[in-house]
């Protein structure tokens, strides 16, 4: 696996444990760095860092691009998954949509339901269709 690939899954392991115990992922970063578990690539924490500080225009996007789903009705990874993607497609200049699209669908499709690549895709490549308009 891809070293970006690594700090992909590892953003969403904090993303998706710090939402599960309702504390704030970036605490949750910071003390796995203290505590000496934290990520070994230097991506893992710009992602956390940087879905944490953009999460409430990531949450509209994905709000107005998932149709029929609200966020809170989206399964947990999914959601989280969907933001690290959004963030990259939107903020990350030296990741092409196309990468942050396959990452994304690699991951779901590694730890979440079976419609979730096919769903995950579909969010991601109509923000990508219309990202001149977000950016």
């Amino acid at each position: 696996m891809a070293a970006r690939s690594k700090a992909r899954k590892r953003a969403l392991d904090v993303l998706y444990a710090a939402e599960l115990r309702g504390e704030s992922p970036v605490e949750a970063l910071d003390r796995a760095i203290a505590d000496g578990e934290g990520p070994t690539n230097d991506y893992t924490a710009t992602l956390v860092r940087g879905v944490v500080e953009q999460q409430a225009r990531i949450d509209e996007v994905l709000s107005t691009y998932a149709e029929g789903w609200t966020l809170a009705r989206m399964p947990a990874v999914d959601r989280n998954v969907l933001r690290l993607g959004v963030w990259e497609m939107l903020v990350a200049d030296d990741v092409p949509d196309a990468v942050a699209i396959s990452e994304a669908v690699a991951l779901v499709g590694d730890l979440s339901t079976d419609e979730s690549p096919q769903f995950v895709n579909g969010v991601l490549a109509a923000v990508a269709r219309n990202k001149a308009s977000l950016v």
